[in-house]
């Protein structure tokens, strides 16, 4: 498993809870057309946070947004 998980939520939702699980984050952005792509900081925060969000986390590939020109 990977510490990148792509939910299909808001990032505030996302944030949240990774809080709750107290599980830190190393980067998030949103995707296009929806939902964020979040990088936890080790891979036990990564799969408390997808139990989490259980059927919500995207599987596939995903559109990721432009973070810098």
């Amino acid at each position: 498993m990977s510490r990148a998980i792509n939910i299909d939520a808001e990032s505030a939702d996302v944030i949240a809870m990774a809080a709750k699980h107290k599980a830190a984050i190393s980067a998030i952005e949103p995707l296009h057309p929806r939902g964020t792509r979040v990088v936890l900081m080790n891979i036990e925060g990564a799969n408390a946070v997808a139990k989490a969000f259980g059927k919500r986390v995207l599987t596939g590939a995903v559109t990721r947004t432009r973070l810098r020109p």
